[in-house]
């Protein structure tokens, strides 16, 4: 009993000692690797979104231009008529 007591403490001893060690550089390297890349993916994803907006603006506008030139040719066209009858 007292030998299996010994053994069990003894164990006990070895994986508290393995635990409490600490990560090993390679983790520690991984761990910082793994958050310069999540933040790479966050600006990237930020510079998506920007572009996205922009591309969407810029579709806005030339929506916009088209019914304005619309607009001013059905005025031309609205007001040449009545030029002609003067």
């Amino acid at each position: 009993m007292k030998n299996t007591l010994s053994r069990v403490a003894f164990a006990g001893i070895l994986a508290l000692a393995s635990c409490a060690s600490g990560p090993t550089p390679e983790e520690i390297a991984a761990k910082e690797q793994a958050r310069v890349d999540s933040i790479a993916a966050v600006e990237q994803f930020r510079a998506d979104s920007i572009a996205t907006v922009a591309a969407e603006q810029a579709r806005l506008d030339s929506i916009a231009a088209v019914e304005q030139f619309r607009a001013d040719s059905i005025a031309a066209a609205a007001a040449a008529p009545a030029k002609k009858g003067k």
